[in-house]
């Protein structure tokens, strides 16, 4: 008998077969083709051996070489990977950044265009997004009124990038100084255009177009985003 049919012995034995006879009605082959293969007097191949592997629980490989088989994660690395030796970074606690805070301008109740005076008072501060971490003079003003209803609602905070320069249809807040030493009155809009003779707004709710003399104009800001803070 040959080592390979012996090793085939051995597995139908530990499988629970105590004849041949009866491994073969298991596998539904002829009971002289298994008994060849099993007392050596023909050699079975690779397809043969996965069918006894698969019936009595043992590795084809075994059963064909009398090897075990390595398995990827044992031993030597499977094809293609190297020692990639130590790890090169560190876990460390999460990092806490001190941040920007900027100011909030603006007044609990608005005018009738929901303007409110721009006198500097700040009503609190809040932590700067990331776009405008950086940005130089960057600051808040609270929303007065509906009259930006649905873009702006009454109390939602619009992040105002100062240094970025507005285009038509950009969401803006203006700064009007009616009187030469008064304080200017803020008016979150959307721009039209600003030229040598005038500044033109628009507001939504109701819809409104607005004109100021450019003369009087102090300043316009783009509004960089909003929400609630």
């Amino acid at each position: 008998m040959s080592e390979r049919a012996e090793r085939l012995r051995q597995a139908r034995i530990r499988a629970g077969y105590q004849f041949a006879s009866d491994a073969a009605n298991a596998l539904g082959m002829v009971a002289s083709t298994y008994r060849a293969h099993e007392n050596g007097q023909n050699e079975f191949e690779h397809s043969e051996a996965e069918v006894y592997g698969r019936k009595f629980n043992v590795d084809p490989y075994w059963l064909l070489s009398g090897k075990e088989r390595q398995m990827a994660g044992e031993g030597a690395a499977p094809p293609g990977i190297t020692d990639a030796g130590p790890p090169n970074g560190t876990i460390v606690d999460n990092l806490i950044g001190q941040g920007k805070k900027i100011p909030v301008f603006g007044q609990a109740v608005g005018g009738v265009d929901g303007e409110f005076i721009m006198n500097g008072d700040v009503l609190y501060e809040v932590m700067a997004p990331p776009i405008l971490a950086e940005v130089s003079g960057a600051y808040a003003v609270s929303v007065s009124g509906d009259s930006m209803s649905p873009r702006y609602e009454d109390g939602e905070i619009c992040f105002v990038d100062p240094t970025r320069p507005v285009r038509r249809g950009d969401y803006v807040i203006a700064q009007i100084r009616l009187e030469e030493d008064g304080a200017p009155l803020a008016y979150v809009k959307r721009f039209v255009r600003h030229n040598t003779s005038e500044l033109v707004l628009e507001q939504f709710n109701p819809p409104k177009v607005l004109r100021f003399d450019a003369h009087t104009v102090h300043s316009v800001h783009y509004i960089a985003l909003a929400g609630n803070a």
